[in-house]
């Protein structure tokens, strides 16, 4: 390496780009998970429901309930940030993909799955 060539190097000027952090998923915060906890220990202790999955994503975070481990789930709980100022950031929909009840207050949202078991005799 010539004189030139190490004054090139020495002098050369890096300049770092913008921390371009990924976006961080979204997530059901203790407080939200306590409520949706709540009502699926109701479900699971009548014989209702058995299993649930949680999925994080960058756009939103789904609570999917489930009568048997590997089914389609009956039901999802959304959150979805994106529509918290227009319909609120909570969604609860069947199996089908019907949305039953949205809003922005989770427990009111989850008051359309927690209606208490009809008494059959």
């Amino acid at each position: 390496m010539d004189h030139q060539d190490q004054h090139r190097r020495e002098s050369a000027v890096i300049i770092p780009l913008g921390s371009r952090r990924a976006p961080e998923d979204v997530r059901f915060d203790r407080r939200e998970l306590g409520e949706i906890l709540n009502v699926y220990g109701r479900h699971v202790a009548s014989g209702e429901w058995r299993d649930y999955a949680i999925d994080f994503g960058r756009e939103r975070a789904v609570f999917s309930i489930l009568r048997h481990t590997g089914e389609t789930p009956l039901y999802r709980i959304e959150k979805d940030p994106k529509r918290a100022a227009k319909q609120g950031a909570y969604a609860v929909i069947a199996q089908g993909g019907l949305v039953l009840k949205r809003g922005a207050d989770l427990a009111r949202v989850l008051k359309v799955i927690d209606r208490p078991s009809k008494v059959v005799g």
